[in-house]
C-alpha cells in the first residue's frame, strides 16, 4: 500500500521560554502557528487574540508595541510565555493536525521560577498535555485552563476576556 508523501516542512519547533527571576504567571501555549514561526514571534497572527486578551488584562495596548517591547512589557509584569510541545509534526497551524510531539521540560522550567504563582494553558490541547506533565506542581501552583486565543476558537473576544482575567488574580 502506498502512503503520501510528507509534505514538505512539517516539524514545528517551539520558540525559547521568556521568563525571568520575577515571572509570577507563566501563559503555555500548545505550539507556534504558521505565521508565529515564519516571523519567529510569539502569537504574530494578527487574528489571534493573544496580545489583546493579555493587553486587557495589563491594562497596556500590547499590540501596537513593537516585538521585542510586547516581551518586555510581559516580563515588567512578571508574565512569562512558553508552549507545552517542544516540536512536532504539523502541516498548517491547527493544533488537531499535531502528532509525533516531543515536550518541553515544563516541571524543569518551573523549578527555575521562585515567585511563580500560576500557570494558564492557552487552549485545550496546551491544558491537556501540561496538566499531565505539571501534576507534580499542581498542589503548589494555580493552572488554569483558557479558551484559546487562536481564531479557530470561535466564541468571541469578550466571553474569552472574561475567563482570562482570572490571571489578573495571579499578578
Amino acid at each position: 500500500m502506498n502512503t503520501p508523501a510528507q509534505e514538505p516542512n512539517t516539524r514545528k519547533r517551539c520558540f525559547d521560554p521568556v521568563v525571568d527571576e520575577r515571572t509570577r504567571l507563566l501563559v503555555l501555549g500548545s505550539l507556534p502557528g504558521e505565521k508565529s514561526l515564519a516571523l519567529q514571534q510569539y502569537y504574530a497572527n494578527p487574528q489571534n487574540k493573544f496580545w489583546e486578551l493579555l493587553g486587557a488584562i495589563l491594562g497596556t495596548d500590547l499590540r501596537s508595541l513593537p516585538y521585542e517591547a510586547r516581551l518586555a512589557a510581559l516580563r515588567e509584569r512578571g508574565v512569562g510565555l512558553w508552549d507545552v510541545i517542544a516540536e512536532a509534526e504539523r502541516p498548517g497551524s491547527l493544533d488537531a493536525a499535531i502528532s509525533n510531539a516531543s515536550h518541553n521540560a515544563l516541571t524543569d522550567l518551573v523549578a527555575t521560577l521562585p515567585h511563580l504563582r500560576a500557570i494558564g494553558f492557552n487552549g485545550g490541547t496546551a491544558a491537556r498535555l501540561g496538566r499531565k506533565q505539571l501534576s507534580a506542581v499542581a498542589d503548589r501552583l494555580s493552572l488554569i485552563d483558557l479558551p484559546s486565543s487562536s481564531p479557530a476558537h470561535t466564541i468571541g473576544f469578550e466571553p474569552k476576556l472574561r475567563i482570562w482575567r482570572q490571571l489578573s488574580d495571579h499578578l
